[in-house]
């Protein structure tokens, strides 16, 4: 019976939806994490999701409403727990969140339009510091939908199977529900990314989002960054340069290497609270001053503790145009002679260092995407193979890094051609596909990067509810809200994630999983599935469909490996 009355709700929906109206119930519905649910999504009608997931993976999904021509008000959404016999994933393993709307009036260009688009999270219960918030309840006007955001972290020693659950959603008189399944199977995912990553925070936006002035006390700083770093842990990122500055000066506060342990050492370590157990950063700035005392101290401090294998020293950024090629040269040339087991990292091409003469200067070269599998000269086409050479050396890596160049700097600057329904460059842009900010972590698997690079995560902290738009892009150096109790509740000030950083962090484990069957023993299987997914660096598809297939592919193809390795000749 409950059957027979869900078809044909459907059945009704379908027919207000062809008749171009709205239907006159309210609607929920469960709906992947790859949609971005905008006010004018129309209803759909799915009351159950399926998941699959290893241990220690999060999985996340959506719950959306649609108010019909009446519109709801008091929705509040719960989820107590995901069984499986006696095994249970309840508590802090299940977030829920109420998804915010950032007003977009010049849209990232090209194509996309103006108006609202899913982004801030405000949390149930916080992430950081475990308190209720002002998720709900909320109204859905009529004629709109709204979301929630559901956030499945599997426990790393959760026992294999399949687990159920249900999310209710009420209102006033309004209750319905959306059947979850949840498929864990027999892997792990290590809680440290294999893949490293600097992603860049500059603590006087911090300071200004969160005391109104961009210079705070060093005690605010701290208190504010701890939370800050483990934030972005849970989404498998490092704030490589998220330390107190002095004032007005790119430097570090830094009293000295035992209070700087004594501080960030459980994050470098692996010690901090965290869901991902263990975890640790994978990557350190060095942000001390250009001398060579100084350079020394910290590589002797930095290997001692075992943080050295993790260390840069951005030597420049972007030559000539961020920095000169002289200064980069000067800094390298210090580097080197000061702290020579510390790595130098510069954003270019190995093209550049070859023609400036700096190519045994650089450890870490940090490619533009646009530059690694380009459409203009003299990077067209696959550039990949011009650097063997330079890793084939011991301590080199090659990393990569997306920009405005994704979608234009400028207004004056023509979009890339390459950006049409469909397809397009990496963007972390809040009004972009959510597929095309999943898809960065796959090139970096198949261009055999080993980090990745953002240049900021907080650049317009201070107005991230209302505005974001920079360097020609809406969210451009901006993947962090600010968590203030004025806003979302609460008695303590935390810093809030994007829905971006949820979909950067599925990529990651995208990585996780193109690694797992890469070790177990088929790497061309790997790079197949990656490569049919995106097959040049500016193709990256809006479907967020085919990710999730891909991904079930590696999950499917990992668990044969494994039962051939076990299997008897």
């Amino acid at each position: 019976m409950q059957f027979l009355k869900l078809a044909l709700a459907c059945l009704l929906l379908m027919w207000s939806q062809v008749a171009g109206a709205h239907p006159s119930r309210p609607t929920v519905w469960a709906e992947s994490a790859m949609v971005k649910v905008r006010p004018e999504t129309p209803p759909r009608c799915q009351r159950s999701i399926s998941l699959t997931a290893a241990r220690n993976e999060f999985v996340s999904f959506q719950v959306v409403l649609h108010g019909g021509t009446t519109g709801l008000r008091g929705v509040s959404a719960a989820l107590p727990e995901l069984r499986a016999g006696r095994s249970r994933i309840q508590g802090g393993d299940l977030l829920l969140y109420r998804e915010a709307f950032l007003d977009i009036t010049t849209p990232t260009p090209p194509g996309t339009t103006p108006g609202r688009w899913p982004d801030g999270l405000v949390p149930d219960v916080d992430e950081v510091v475990g308190e209720k918030r002002l998720a709900f309840p909320f109204d859905v006007p009529a004629g709109e939908a709204r979301a929630v955001w559901v956030d499945v972290h599997v426990p790393s020693n959760a026992r294999p199977g399949n687990y159920r659950g249900t999310v209710t959603v009420r209102g006033e008189g309004f209750v319905s529900r959306v059947e979850v399944r949840l498929q864990v199977v027999d892997a792990v995912l290590p809680s440290t990314s294999s893949l490293r990553s600097a992603f860049l925070l500059w603590p006087p936006h911090v300071c200004r989002a969160f005391t109104g002035d961009p210079v705070c006390p060093v005690d605010t700083q701290v208190r504010l960054l701890k939370l800050f770093h483990r934030m972005a842990l849970e989404h498998r990122i490092t704030l490589a340069s998220a330390f107190p500055r002095e004032v007005n000066l790119p430097t570090w506060d830094l009293p000295d290497y035992d209070t700087f342990n004594e501080r960030w050492g459980p994050f470098l370590d692996g010690t901090a609270p965290n869901r991902l157990q263990g975890a640790r950063m994978t990557a350190l700035q060095y942000l001390g001053p250009a001398n060579g005392a100084s350079l020394t101290e910290f590589q002797t401090e930095a290997e001692a503790r075992g943080w050295l294998s993790r260390s840069f020293d951005y030597v420049g950024d972007e030559p000539p145009y961020g920095t000169s090629w002289e200064a980069v040269a000067a800094r390298a040339e210090l580097t080197r002679t000061a702290a020579p087991l510390l790595r130098t990292l510069l954003t270019s091409t190995v093209t550049e260092l070859e023609a400036h003469g700096l190519l045994e200067e650089i450890d870490i070269i940090t490619v533009l995407v646009n530059f690694i599998d380009g459409t203009k000269p003299p990077y067209v086409g696959d550039q990949r193979p011009k650097y063997d050479d330079f890793l084939a050396q011991p301590r080199r890596e090659l990393w990569l890094y997306q920009s405005c160049a994704s979608h234009g700097c400028s207004p004056n600057e023509p979009p890339p051609p390459e950006n049409i329904p469909g397809q397009g460059w990496p963007s972390y842009m809040v009004d972009r596909s959510a597929a095309k900010a999943r898809g960065m972590q796959w090139l970096d698997f198949i261009n055999g990067a080993s980090g990745e690079l953002y240049y900021q995560t907080v650049g317009l902290l201070y107005t991230a509810w209302t505005t974001q738009f920079r360097f020609n892009g809406n969210g451009d150096g901006t993947l962090f809200y600010p968590g203030l109790p004025s806003i979302i509740g609460g008695t303590t000030e935390i810093p809030l994630p994007s829905l971006r950083m949820k979909l950067i962090r599925q990529g990651m484990q995208d990585y996780e999983w193109l690694k797992l069957v890469s070790d177990a023993g088929d790497p061309a299987y790997a790079r197949a599935v990656a490569r049919k997914l995106i097959p040049h660096a500016w193709a990256v598809p809006d479907d967020g469909e085919a990710f999730d297939r891909a991904r079930l592919l590696l999950i499917k193809r990992y668990r044969q490996l494994c039962r051939d390795r076990v299997s008897p000749p």
